[in-house]
């Protein structure tokens, strides 16, 4: 952990937000401050703490927090060793304390250093732990702390990172080093996402066949496996690979992340997701047929008994008040043919097969509140109705969060725009594959959770802010550190600072040294230094012949994307690394790319064009045949170009210009650009170029 201390420097007018100096005999010092997430208030006081080998630590606190507190930093960088006795108020003093003027939340805590020693006090050991993560930090060379007084406490309650360990599987060895970093930066939550279609990764008593089959597939990688057949194999088969945590993996995970003060939040998912186990257990499914379905049979009961015996296992394992259900993507097209989801719906007085998922979250709700747990699920869980006591997970962007919460319930905002880890931080062409998109750790940092539209009790009710790593072309523990880091980071500091203490300059700079020194420690972040940045194309408006001339849509486009509308093709901003930049158009229809330009006059052209993206991960693919044709009178068109293009599904994000160059006269231009017949997909463009 020595390696971790960043060092950001601060000049003598540093005084966050709040914050007023001390007394007349007090100054603020030039010198350096190596927080991260960057605290509440800050002042700066005259000299500095020397360390040495003889100052002790003594802790003020219930004796279970004692022993965590004590046995993590003697295993820190300071290696300092447990008082029996407060001697002098010299050395490192912390104190868990009733009240603390200016800290509402248990988490916060004061920290005052002077040249005899420092004193940290807080309302609980969370909030001394988090104290001493400043310390740490703030130990320069491991033998001075400058003299601050600290307030510090944070803005969300919950502050999460989450990993997918069933799209590959990540050891218990990995998971206990994550956890690591994650406290020194004052994360309080890892939701594990333990079971999905690539595999179940938690042991469960009652049914074998979870982990003895539906844990392992005759391929390593993810990609691969599911572009093909999706087949499950034996644990004993030669070709099998995956794995899963036994009871005592998940039992030591936990205590490891509790001596860290952080809470491990399993999910189990349900309705979807679930071809592992609809597979093991084809009975749950409503075709009981392996292979055939990937959601669970709701009209089935013996579905309920299957989930209710898992979940008692798993909260079993899980102290954690949150039980995480998914509820995402469900397929519900069987449940409109299925006699038992019929009768259910029939039984239920349910409208349509979204209810019928609000019944089984509610029922399951039910389940968790009996035991004293609570209810946690992505935004579908809103579709039908949401169940009364549910915390929705907003992913689908921040729409689902918002909608919950003017509805009195609890959000932890998660949007893909911001919080998703496994797009590109980088130009592509410089990086391993990503499923896609472009998201960088100035676009991670730049996320304010809370819109000035709330009231002040809906804010209440604005739960925290999670980063998730999706792992479906993430397929080793080193590249899972490099799409985590420095943007969980980043996200850590947007959940816990004061939105008007945060800085993104500033914050980079600490980003630069955090990400050397993560190096340092056997960490594998992505190498900021060298970053290429956005797409070359993208940083100014381009100048042409169609430059704001209308353009009439044969085909319309995709209003999922629809970038500036009917402007998007001709308004001179060109996209960036991702379609979802708001600056690509889609298009989906068998028709794909079918516009008419008008250049309001007939005039000299040379050439004709337009860049297309291809992320295959997300079913964006390059056009299969594109056709120009002009026209001087919008009747009668030449054809200029037609262009076949092989499309493959190999390979990561890519870019393309099809076009035709030559010399001609026109009025009308006609583009056109169809998707390809093998794989289809979506089409993006950004612009149609005439010169």
């Amino acid at each position: 952990m020595a390696s971790l201390l960043s060092k950001v420097m601060f000049g003598a007018s540093f005084v966050l937000a709040g914050t007023q100096l001390a007394g007349c005999d007090s100054t603020p010092e030039e010198g350096s401050l190596d927080i991260t997430p960057i605290p509440s208030e800050v002042v700066w006081q005259k000299g500095s703490f020397r360390l040495s080998a003889s100052d002790k630590l003594y802790i003020d606190a219930p004796e279970e927090d004692r022993a965590i507190l004590g046995a993590y930093m003697q295993a820190s960088p300071l290696k300092l060793q447990l008082a029996d006795e407060k001697t002098a108020d010299q050395g490192i003093v912390l104190r868990q304390v009733k009240t603390l003027e200016g800290i509402t939340s248990p988490e916060g805590y004061v920290l005052r250093s002077n040249s005899k020693g420092v004193q940290i006090e807080a309302l609980s050991g969370a909030g001394l732990f988090y104290g001493l993560q400043s310390l740490l930090q703030m130990a320069d060379d491991g033998e001075s702390i400058p003299a601050v007084e600290i307030k510090d406490e944070p803005r969300f309650n919950y502050r999460g990172m989450m990993l997918d360990v069933s799209r590959h599987f990540f050891s218990k060895e990995f998971v206990k080093k994550q956890i690591d970093i994650l406290a020194y930066y004052k994360i309080n939550r890892l939701h594990l996402h333990l079971t999905d279609a690539a595999g179940w990764r938690i042991e469960i008593k009652k049914y074998p066949r979870l982990t003895e089959f539906a844990a392992w597939r005759p391929s390593a990688v993810w990609k691969p496996w599911w572009f093909g057949d999706r087949k499950y194999c034996e644990q004993n088969d030669p070709r099998a690979k995956g794995g899963f945590y036994t009871q005592d993996d998940i039992r030591e995970i936990v205590a490891y992340a509790a001596q860290h003060y952080i809470t491990v939040i399993p999910e189990i998912e349900m309705p979807g997701h679930s071809e592992e186990v609809t597979t093991a257990y084809p009975e749950l499914s409503c075709t009981n047929e392996p292979y055939k379905q990937g959601s669970f049979c709701v009209g089935n009961e013996k579905t309920f008994e299957f989930l209710e015996n898992v979940l008692l296992e798993v909260m079993e394992l899980f102290p954690s008040k949150y039980i995480h259900i998914g509820g995402d993507e469900a397929g519900k097209g069987a449940w409109k043919v299925c006699p038992k989801c019929q009768a259910r719906m029939k039984k239920e007085g349910l409208k349509n097969v979204e209810e019928l998922q609000s019944y089984l979250i509610k029922r399951m709700e039910r389940f968790l509140n009996e035991h004293d747990r609570n209810l946690l699920g992505w935004d579908e869980i809103l579709e039908g109705g949401l169940a009364p006591n549910a915390t929705v997970m907003s992913w689908r962007g921040t729409e689902g969060g918002l909608k919950a919460i003017h509805a009195g319930h609890h959000a932890i905002m998660t949007p893909g725009e911001f919080c998703y880890l496994d797009a590109y931080q980088d130009a592509p062409s410089s990086q391993p594959e990503a499923i896609g998109g472009y998201r960088t750790l100035e676009k991670v940092y730049s996320y304010n959770p809370i819109p000035d539209s709330l009231t002040i009790e809906e804010r209440r009710l604005m739960h925290g802010v999670q980063g998730n790593l999706w792992t479906e072309y993430v397929p080793t523990p080193e590249h899972a550190e490099y799409m985590l880091y420095p943007r969980m980071i980043a996200i850590a500091e947007v959940a816990w600072s004061k939105q008007e203490n945060r800085s993104w300059p500033d914050f980079k700079e600490r980003a630069l040294n955090i990400v050397e020194e993560l190096k340092q420690k056997g960490y594998h972040p992505f190498d900021l230094k060298n970053q290429i940045g956005d797409r070359e194309e993208s940083k100014a408006p381009i100048q042409h012949l169609a430059l704001n001339k209308k353009v009439r849509y044969v085909a319309a486009a995709w209003s999922n994307y629809p970038a500036n509308g009917e402007a998007t093709l001709t308004d001179g901003i060109r996209g960036n690394w991702t379609y979802q930049d708001k600056c690509w158009q889609a298009f989906i229809s068998k028709k794909g790319v079918d516009v008419i330009i008008d250049l309001e006059k007939e005039m000299d052209v040379k050439s004709i064009g337009a860049d297309f993206m291809q992320a295959s991960g997300a079913d964006v693919f390059m056009p299969g045949k594109i056709i120009i044709s002009v026209s001087a009178d919008d009747k009668e068109y030449t054809q200029l170009a037609e262009i076949d293009n092989k499309v493959s599904r190999d390979g990561g994000i890519a870019f393309k210009n099809f076009g035709w160059e030559g010399k001609t006269k026109a009025r009308y231009v006609h583009y056109q650009a169809l998707p390809s017949k093998e794989l289809g997909g979506v089409l993006f463009v950004d612009e149609i170029v005439v010169k």
